[in-house]
């Protein structure tokens, strides 16, 4: 017994040690360029290949071969990927969402040209570079990792390579050359990845898609370490791999035998799922790339060529037809991949597993063997199959409820592993598995009439999502996770709604597809077709269902000759080109198309020279704030003599001191920036100063309309009817919002101590201090982004310190963020209706008055919020929060990005919503605005409130002004 411990030790040690190199690489990788390397099993992969090329086929010798393969190829396809693929994503921001998708692709682009060049057979000939001794594996991954940890810790490069992983274009700043650092990173990584390859190729079957996954599932090791500690790393991977050893002398019976069994030999699979779910989350930025512009819409006639080409099979005969049964398949599995991605924004790396699913539990039900339910029509099985996988989609909805990112990227992944390690290739689940087609519809021609049907109305389904309140809800999910939980969107349940209809539609394509090829295939839903569904998807458009269908026919069509992988290289090479091109290939090729096309030069005639002589002249006599193009939708606010920097109605008193006196009642309207005159500041009834309080909507600057000349909001009607008719009939609620005693510590940190406030109705209540004061934490525990740590939060005198985001913006706290927070994929009009759809109260009517109140009811409101100016903006944001009917608005540096014009239009539209009895905290460095504005003012610092009162006493005594 003994003996036999020590061998499976040893063999234990061995697997260990080449997953420590895995674990070494892809963290080396990560924390000099910031990237999850997806693609380091496919560079494992071709290394392999290489050696055996050079060894077997060429007759090198083995030093030579493995020289030339470790230390020349391998360090050459780090450093070439890093130069031609990552470093213009990185000059473009390292926007983790590009990065992913460049990994996966070139994941893709190397397996496909490995299948192209060596073909799709497994090799059993890989050249032994160590032996079997499991000692000099060990020894190469601890002083490996020895290296690297001496490296970083005591080189002037290490210090170097931390800088750029913490700030890149700060260390760029500083004097560092961040692209040296990242192609040394990325050179070591790739020399550990060749390794792991030519390590591992001669104990596991070498052939294009087998060894790239297997070096995928140790990313296990990766991920326990959180992808910084190489110890930990090392040790994890020793320690899975003696278990893993150990396991197999375990020789279960019964009902559990296969999952046991199953368990002993995946165990860096369990690994994986378990480092995915439950432990913290690695990377917390967007998974996915944000549209920076609304949707192109397909062009015209692009739909009547779609349907064509789809029903052009029907004339098809013999092994053409056969292959097209295939397409609309596929074309459903692609379109889940719209609904979770394209629609929602959440990234998903299994679609495989529920396709696959859809079509085993079609097999099962259709040969009576699914364990409770009787034997079913083909057609029956495949909804009743439908219906069954669609819950399961909870899987991979849930760990998209908290992770983000690399996390989510990592989760999905492990799930759609997992389902394939313990479902697919598992024999008592899939053995003597035959499936048939529908009856009537045996034939291929017949068949595939059905198909379409099928994939009709899921287009439909998929289109559906994009239209109406839930389509506007997944757009802002989408484009602005935290916008649209301020806005009010579910975005839990939303996540799950997307997650659960992707795992329909994708069950329904792999029914499908089983159908076609009447079997159930294992190999057709491994997790590398998932990796290859998500890019081909991402790069030929997520949000488009015709891109979906085009990616369909693709992979198809472009596999069906005698090679594999031509579809792979060709999608791979796409998404390798997300850096060269952001917008995407389509976006490429309309712009060379522009390029290129011969424009001739137009001329005026003399008369129109005059003409636009006049017109600039014209034009240089305007007001700055009408002759800018921000102009357009912004306050028309700014007198052609107004001093620029300096706020209206405020002026400098003694010893640099603010104040906010009365304006002239006697000033024209206009002769100040002011849309006419204030009234007296009335005496407060509850013994707090107060400040200024216009009191109707015809002292709101108004937007300009294009085209048809600038205007204000029509007549002199009261905000209070402006803003929302029905929430004023029922009354503000004179309990305040309020905080008591709250605390936040991070670590040995304490951001919020004691911090106690109350925010009225009907006043402005500002928050000022330095930076690092607390303010932002205290606006984040007001608005359900924080939970506080202790203290409470309070509503009215209800508790809702435990409530999230959107929960508070139902109860009628609506918020604005300091960094936009708008959906540039919906038009104006949509951003704020979201709001309306998404707010405290039910209101039809309450978007056309945010937008008239906002002065966003002209030509600007059909315009998608990309590309539009900081200004117009802020007013599409302020809008979206009014169009929830709210009792309390919180709002984070609301005049950030805005000139002088833009804040005094700002600060008039705050005051109306305070005199109309809306309760407002805003958080601002501009002590000018704050003076201008507020009632009350609560100063902070070191997260306590250290002085608190009316606006020009707590201001002006405050030093230095």
């Amino acid at each position: 017994m003994s003996s036999l411990t020590y061998d499976l030790t040893l063999a234990g040690l061995s697997i260990g040690g080449a997953a420590a190199l895995t674990g070494i690489g892809l963290i080396v990788t990560y924390r000099a360029t910031g990237v999850l390397n997806f693609a380091h099993g496919a560079i494992a992969m071709v290394c392999a290949y290489l050696l055996r090329q050079f060894t077997v086929e060429w007759g090198w010798p083995l030093a030579l071969g493995a020289s030339v393969t470790l230390l020349v190829v391998a360090p050459a396809i780090g450093m070439a990927l890093e130069r031609f693929v990552f470093r213009p994503l990185a000059v473009l921001g390292g926007d983790p969402a590009r990065t992913l998708v460049a990994s996966i692709g070139v994941f893709v682009l190397l397996v496909g040209g490995a299948a192209l060049v060596w073909g799709t057979g497994a090799r059993a000939d890989a050249p032994t570079l160590v032996s079997a001794d499991p000692w000099g594996q060990l020894a190469v991954a601890v002083a490996l990792a020895a290296g690297v940890g001496a490296v970083t810790r005591w080189t002037r490069f290490g210090t170097e390579l931390r800088a750029v992983v913490d700030d890149r274009p700060l260390a760029v700043l500083g004097g560092i050359d961040a692209d040296r650092v990242a192609a040394a990173g990325w050179a070591f990584g790739s020399f550990t990845a060749g390794l792991t390859g030519v390590l591992l190729a001669p104990y596991v079957r070498l052939d294009p898609y087998g060894l790239p996954l297997l070096v995928i599932e140790v990313m296990a090791v990766a991920v326990a370490a959180r992808m910084r500690s190489l110890p930990v790393a090392i040790v994890v991977a020793l320690g899975i791999g003696v278990a893993q050893s150990q396991l197999t002398r375990l020789h279960p019976t019964g009902w559990a035998e296969p999952l046991l069994q199953a368990v002993g030999a995946n165990l860096f699979v369990v690994a994986l799922l378990v480092a995915a779910l439950v432990l913290p989350g690695i990377g917390t930025r967007d998974a996915l790339p944000r549209p920076a512009a609304v949707r192109v819409p397909a062009p015209p006639g692009a739909w009547a060529v779609a349907v064509v080409l789809f029903l052009l099979p029907l004339g098809f005969a013999g092994s053409d037809l056969r292959t097209s049964v295939q397409v609309p398949a596929l074309g459903v599995v692609l379109l889940s991949l719209v609904v979770v991605t394209g629609r929602g924004g959440q990234i998903s790396l299994g679609q495989a597993a529920y396709a696959g699913l859809g079509a085993l539990f079609t097999a099962l039900l259709a040969a009576g063997r699914f364990p409770g339910l009787p034997r079913l029509p083909e057609l029956a099985a495949l909804a009743v199959a439908v219906l069954l996988v669609a819950p399961l989609g909870v899987l991979t909805g849930w760990p998209a409820i908290e992770r983000h990112g690399l996390a989510l990227a990592v989760a999905t992944f492990a799930v759609g592993v997992g389902v394939s390690r313990f479902v697919f290739a598992q024999p008592y689940a899939v053995s003597g598995l035959s499936l048939d087609r529908p009856a009537g519809f045996g034939g291929d021609r017949a068949y595939y009439v059905l198909e379409l049907v099928l994939l009709a109305a899921a287009v439909l389904a998929a289109h559906t999502l994009r239209r109406g309140r839930t389509g506007r809800a997944l757009a802002a999910m989408r484009d602005h996770e935290a916008g649209a939980s301020a806005a009010g969107v579910r975005v839990p349940e939303l996540k799950l709604t997307a997650f659960v209809a992707g795992a329909a539609l994708a069950a329904l394509g792999g029914g499908m597809l089983g159908m076609g090829l009447r079997a159930f295939d294992a190999g057709q839903y491994d997790p590398v077709r998932s990796l290859l569904w998500f890019a081909a998807v991402v790069v030929l458009g997520a949000d488009s269902v015709l891109g979906a269908l085009v990616a369909a026919a693709l992979l198809v069509g472009l596999d069906a000759g005698a090679r594999g992988g031509v579809a792979a290289a060709l999608i791979g090479l796409l998404a390798v080109l997300v850096g060269r091109f952001p917008e995407g290939p389509y976006e490429a090729l309309r712009t060379a198309a522009s390029r290129l096309r011969l424009r001739p030069r137009a001329t005026l005639t003399p008369l129109g020279v005059r003409v636009r002589r006049h017109l600039l002249t014209a034009g240089a006599e305007r007001p700055r704030a009408l002759r800018e193009p921000a102009a357009a939708g912004a306050a028309a606010t700014t007198g052609p003599d107004r001093e620029p920097g300096r706020r209206p109605g405020l002026t400098p008193a003694g010893g640099g001191r603010r104040t906010a006196p009365r304006p002239d009642p006697a000033a024209p309207a206009g002769s100040d920036g002011e849309a006419g005159p204030h009234p007296e500041p009335a005496p407060a009834d509850d013994g707090q100063e107060a400040g200024p309080r216009p009191g109707t909507a015809a002292e709101v600057a108004s937007a300009g309309r294009s085209g048809a000349g600038r205007r204000t909001v029509a007549g002199r009607e009261p905000v209070r009817r402006a803003i929302s008719g029905a929430a004023r009939r029922a009354g503000a609620d004179p309990r305040p919002l309020a905080t008591r005693r709250l605390r936040v510590a991070y670590g040995g940190f304490t951001a919020l101590d004691g911090a106690t406030l109350d925010v009225p109705p009907g006043r402005v209540t500002a928050v000022v201090g330095p930076n690092g004061a607390g303010k932002s934490t205290l606006f984040h525990c007001l608005a359900g982004t924080l939970r506080p740590s202790g203290g409470q939060v309070l509503l009215g005198g209800r508790d809702i310190t435990r409530l999230a985001a959107h929960a508070r913006t139902r109860l009628g706290i609506a918020r604005t963020f300091q960094q936009l927070a708008v959906f540039p994929s919906l038009t104006v009009a949509e951003n704020v209706r979201v709001g309306a759809e998404q707010g405290r109260t039910a209101d039809p009517g309450a978007a056309e008055r945010a937008l008239r109140l906002l002065g966003l009811d002209g030509p600007v409101r059909s315009l998608p919020a990309a590309g539009l100016p900081t200004g117009t903006l802020r007013r599409v944001e302020l809008a979206r929060a009014l169009a929830g009917n709210p009792r309390v608005l919180l709002l984070d540096e609301p005049a950030a990005g805005l000139d002088t014009g833009e804040v005094a239009a700002l600060a008039r539209v705050l005051r109306a919503l305070a005199a109309d009895g809306m309760a407002l905290l805003v958080v601002e460095h501009d002590l000018d605005l704050v003076a201008d504005l507020a009632h009350t003012v609560h100063v902070m610092a070191a997260g306590r409130i250290v002085a608190s009162g009316p606006a020009d006493r707590v201001l002006d005594t405050r030093p230095g002004g």
